[in-house]
């Protein structure tokens, strides 16, 4: 694993009110990484991600990406440093197809005739989406409707989307949540295909068994600090747990 992270938080900390939700995170994300990000409700993970996503700004801390500091205002300037997000929820459009999902708020226009009206070009926003959906192994139609897909094919659209636009950085937030076991094991092989291609990823989940089967490292929080950072082959599922449960700050990596 190489020395310099992609991604570096140094010091973060964030209050909601009189809510402490994060205090003096130290965070790391090395280059082609899947990274585990842990911990129980309130943990802060959340809010964690959401300011490397651009959705909230810290009170105290800096960010660095390759070791230069950066000021993430939003999730425009988040996108422009090459990180992406695919929530819980999705955000697809279900009254439009794969490619045109894929280039929502980007689309490629062509003009009728030799008039300055334009319209969608449907074909070349298809075109260039087939190639993609086939290096990450989604045997997938472009023009498929996305409201007619299943729970599983609307991750892999979505993660296929954060892809095309180049990201370096893909934060992904419980992404085998809902999913039965064939589309789990799918949404799986597509983020460690992800690692191939040289993503780095970070993946948020409940579900142990996604970090232990496709994650190099875990990161633990908990009541809003970080309490542990364990390579995921020298550790267990009970000592991931312990960290969760009881917060104890042992830190095996960093010892």
């Amino acid at each position: 694993m190489q020395t310099e992270p992609i991604l570096k938080m140094k010091g973060i900390s964030k209050k909601f009110g009189s809510v402490q939700a994060l205090y003096q995170v130290d965070f790391e994300l090395y280059p082609n990484e899947i990274l585990g990000l842990l911990g129980d409700n309130g943990a802060g993970k959340s809010t964690l991600i959401k300011i490397i996503s651009g959705v909230y700004a810290p009170d105290e801390g800096q960010i660095f990406i390759y070791g230069k500091p950066v000021i993430i205002t939003n999730p425009a300037s988040a996108k422009e440093l090459g990180i992406e997000t695919v929530y819980q929820d999705l955000a697809l459009a279900t009254k439009l197809n794969i490619a045109e999902n894929i280039f929502l708020g980007r689309e490629k226009m062509k003009r009728i005739l030799q008039t300055p009206i334009q319209v969608l070009d449907k074909k070349k926003m298809e075109a260039e989406t087939k190639p993609l959906l086939e290096r990450l192994r989604i045997a997938l139609d472009p023009r498929l409707k996305v409201g007619t897909l299943s729970g599983g094919q609307r991750q892999a659209t979505a993660i296929a989307k954060s892809v095309f636009w180049e990201a370096k950085i893909l934060i992904m937030d419980e992404p085998t949540a809902a999913l039965g076991v064939a589309e789990t094991a799918k949404v799986r092989q597509i983020i460690l295909d992800l690692k191939k291609h040289g993503a780095s990823v970070i993946l948020i989940s409940h579900n142990l068994e996604d970090v232990f089967s496709v994650a190099d490292r875990a990161i633990v929080l908990r009541g809003g600090m970080r309490v542990g950072d364990r390579i995921i082959k020298d550790t267990t599922r009970d000592d991931i747990v312990k960290l969760m449960v009881s917060g104890e700050r042992f830190d095996k990596n960093s010892a």
